[in-house]
C-alpha cells in the first residue's frame, strides 16, 4: 500500500536534515548523501512513491535552485568574468556535446540524434556538491564565482541545445538558418523575459517595506520567469538567472528594503536547501530501480566520453585566455574540469526525450548512471582536490573577495 503523501514527504524532509547535519560534520557535499538516502529510502519495505518526471524538475524544483544562485551573483564581478565564463558555457557545450555524441555514435552505435541529443543533456554540470564545498571550505572567492556562474550559462547553454536538437527532430527547424534563429530567440528570448520580469517585480516592490511582501514578489519573478519563457519555447534557465541578476543587483539599491534583505536571502536559502533536497533524494530513489548491471558496458563508455569531452572543452578554451587577465590557473582549470558535475537539469532534459528516439530507454539509463558517477567519484573527491590544489583562502581573503 503506498504511503500518504504527507507521510512521504516527512520522510523525505527527516533524512534531508539528517544528512544534512551528518555531511556538515564530516565536511562531504550533502547532494552525495542524499541521493544515497534516496537509495536507502527505495530499497525499504515500504511502498514509498518517489516520482520522477521532467515537469517536476522544470516546473519546481529548478527555478529556485537557478535563482538562488544568481540572487547572489555580484553582478560588476559576474560581467568581468563573463568573457570568460560565457566562453567555457557556450563555446564548451558545444564541445562537449560533440564529442560525445561522436562517441557514443561510434562506439555505441546510436543514431545520430540519439547521440546529438544525449551529448547535449549530459553537457549540462551541476556543481551544486562542489559549490556547497566551496562555501564550507572557504575556497578562493573567484574560483567559486566562475565555477558558478559558468555552471549556471552551462546550464542554459544545454538546455537550449538540447531544444535545437528536439526541434530538429521534429522538423521545425527545416535548414541551418532556421535552427540558428530558434537558437538567438531561445537565449536572447530568454534572458530579455527575465528581464522584463524582474524590473517589474522590483517596480511593485518599491512600494512596500513589507518583508513577506518581498519575498512573494521575489518567488513570483523566480517562477513567471521560468514558466514564461519556457510557454513561449524560449530558455527558462536563462530566463530565471536574468531575473536572479536583476532582483539581487538592483533590488538592494532601493525597490527592497534593507530589513527585508536578510528575509529574502534567508528564504531563497531555504528554498534551495528544499528543492536539492528533494531533488537529490528523488534522483537516488531511482537510480535503486535504473536496470545498470544491463547497460555496464554503455555507462563505461559514456562516463569516458563525458570526462574526455569536459577535459577537451575546458583546457583548450582555457589556453585562449592565458594571456589575458583572465587566465586561469593550473588548479582552476583541474577544478572546472573535475568539478563538472552533471544532475537534475541533465535528468530532466533526458526523461524529455521524444519517445521517437530509437534509444530513449538506453539513454535514461544511461544518463542514470552518469549523474550516479558524478555525484559519488566526482562530488566526493573534490574537497580533498580543493584542498590539495591549495585552493583555500582565509577568513580576511574571503571577505575581500566576497
Amino acid at each position: 500500500m503506498t504511503e500518504p503523501p504527507i507521510l512521504m514527504l516527512g520522510i523525505i524532509l527527516m533524512t534531508a536534515s539528517l544528512v544534512a547535519i551528518v555531511s556538515r560534520r564530516l565536511h562531504l557535499p550533502y547532494s552525495a548523501g542524499l541521493v544515497a538516502g534516496g537509495i536507502v529510502l527505495a530499497l525499504l519495505p515500504f511502498d514509498l512513491d518517489l516520482p520522477l518526471s521532467r515537469d517536476l524538475i522544470f516546473s519546481v524544483f529548478l527555478p529556485p535552485l537557478v535563482f538562488e544562485a544568481a540572487l547572489q551573483l555580484d553582478w560588476p564581478r559576474f560581467r568581468r568574468e563573463l568573457p570568460l565564463t560565457a566562453v567555457l558555457a557556450f563555446a564548451g557545450v558545444a564541445i562537449a556535446a560533440a564529442v560525445v555524441a561522436a562517441g557514443t555514435h561510434v562506439a555505441l552505435g546510436w543514431s545520430w540524434i540519439g547521440a546529438g541529443l544525449f551529448g547535449a543533456l549530459i553537457a549540462a554540470t551541476d556543481p551544486v556538491s562542489v559549490i556547497a564545498a566551496f562555501r564550507e571550505m572557504k575556497a578562493e572567492p573567484r574560483l567559486a564565482l566562475i565555477v558558478e556562474s559558468e555552471s549556471l550559462l552551462n546550464d542554459g547553454a544545454a538546455a537550449v541545445g538540447f531544444v535545437v536538437l528536439a526541434a530538429a527532430a521534429g522538423g521545425m527547424t527545416a535548414s541551418v538558418g532556421g535552427a540558428a534563429a530558434f537558437l538567438l530567440l531561445t537565449v536572447f528570448g530568454g534572458i530579455a523575459c527575465g528581464a522584463i520580469v524582474g524590473g517589474a517585480v522590483l517596480l511593485i516592490a518599491g512600494r512596500t517595506k513589507d518583508h513577506m511582501v518581498e519575498i512573494t514578489l521575489t518567488t513570483i519573478a523566480a517562477y513567471t520567469s521560468f514558466l514564461l519563457a519556457e510557454h513561449f519555447h524560449m530558455s527558462g534557465v536563462l530566463a530565471t538567472l536574468a531575473a536572479g541578476l536583476v532582483v539581487g543587483n538592483l533590488g538592494w539599491r532601493g525597490p527592497i528594503s534593507e530589513a527585508g534583505r536578510g528575509h529574502v536571502l534567508a528564504f531563497w536559502e531555504f528554498a534551495a536547501f528544499l528543492a536539492n533536497s528533494f531533488v537529490f533524494i528523488l534522483i537516488g530513489g531511482h537510480e535503486a530501480h535504473q536496470p545498470l548491471a544491463a547497460i555496464g558496458g554503455a555507462a563505461l563508455v559514456a562516463i569516458a566520453l563525458v570526462l574526455l569531452g569536459r577535459a577537451v572543452a575546458v583546457y583548450p578554451l582555457s589556453a585562449l585566455f592565458a594571456k589575458s587577465d583572465l587566465r586561469l590557473s593550473w588548479g582552476y582549470q583541474h577544478v572546472l574540469f573535475w568539478g563538472g558535475l552533471r544532475g537534475a537539469l541533465g535528468l530532466a532534459l533526458a526523461l524529455a526525450l521524444p519517445p521517437t528516439v530509437p534509444e530513449r530507454g538506453e539513454i535514461i539509463a544511461v544518463a542514470f548512471a552518469v549523474v550516479a558517477f558524478s555525484i559519488f567519484a566526482q562530488g566526493l573527491t573534490m574537497p580533498w582536490l580543493i584542498r590539495r590544489l591549495g585552493l583555500i583562502c582565509d577568513d580576511r581573503a574571503q571577505r575581500e573577495g566576497g
